[in-house]
């Protein structure tokens, strides 16, 4: 990362300065997008400023630049970049406020952008169920990317040190959420199934997609569903990775099955 546009200006990185006192920084007061860069384009990026406004708006925290604004300043940073693939990140807060959690009247929100290289093509993962945090599902942030990521963080150290490289989070009822940092479906008589936002789940961009383009549908998951099921896997703006085995437990046949495979491939024609 060589370059950063910082509110409304491509700068050094090295240059960039985020003021101490910036509540995004202090209390986790604000959102991000993370948006998969391929071809030079960052993919599906009016679905993501879309999701950035209303999360901003739910949250009451102004959002400086509209749609038009952003989509140029992404373009200019990838441009100054020079990546072809990468991951866009989008950060806004509240910008800085006095001591205490109560918003400041006159906030004026701080907007970054950052352009990291891509990683490495994610392949098939096992997770484990986190028993140490849960997704709460009633509360407005299971439906924003907040600044606040503890709960993934918790669960995903919890995961590595039970040997997996992914947590599966269930909600106050006991039913699956999704996982530390993606939605899950499982395909259950062919059909691919991902539990509800009501349920916990992020409102997840290639959820949105996948529902849009194929059969699939909603519905509440319990863990003897996903046991059960014929195929699992997770999905994140970033791809999809098949979820082979859960608690040392393999789904289905514990290999990538035809439902998941054939949506890598959509994946891969985007």
């Amino acid at each position: 990362m060589s370059v950063v546009w910082l509110n409304g200006r491509l700068l050094p990185a090295d240059e960039a300065r985020i003021n101490p006192a910036d509540r995004g920084f202090t209390l986790g007061d604000g959102l991000f997008e993370t948006i998969r860069v391929a071809g030079g384009t960052a993919r599906h990026l009016d679905r993501h400023l879309a999701r950035l406004a209303d999360s901003a708006a739910l949250l009451g925290l102004p959002l400086p630049q509209d749609a038009a604004a952003l989509a140029d300043a992404s373009a200019a940073l990838i441009a100054a970049e020079g990546r072809v693939e990468g991951v866009l990140r989008i950060t806004l807060t509240r910008g800085t406020g006095a001591r205490g959690v109560l918003p400041p009247a006159d906030a004026v929100p701080t907007l970054l952008m950052a352009l990291a290289p891509a990683p490495p093509p994610a392949g098939p993962v096992e997770a484990v169920i986190a028993r140490i945090t849960r997704r709460n599902e009633h509360s407005p942030l299971s439906r924003v990317k907040s600044l606040n990521y503890l709960d993934s963080i918790l669960a995903r150290r919890e995961a590595a040190t039970r040997g997996a490289g992914e947590a599966l989070l269930l909600n106050g009822a006991g039913r699956l959420a999704e996982s530390s940092v993606a939605n899950l479906f499982i395909v259950r008589d062919g059909r691919p199934l991902t539990p509800p936002v009501a349920e916990g789940a992020l409102p997840g961009i290639r959820r949105a997609l996948i529902l849009e383009r194929s059969d699939a549908g909603e519905a509440p998951l319990s863990v003897a569903d996903l046991l059960e099921a014929e195929e699992a896997f997770l999905t994140n703006s970033l791809g999809l990775r098949p979820l082979l085995r859960v608690d040392g437990r393999a789904i289905g046949a514990g290999t990538v099955g035809a439902a998941t495979a054939a949506l890598l491939k959509d994946i891969d024609a985007e």
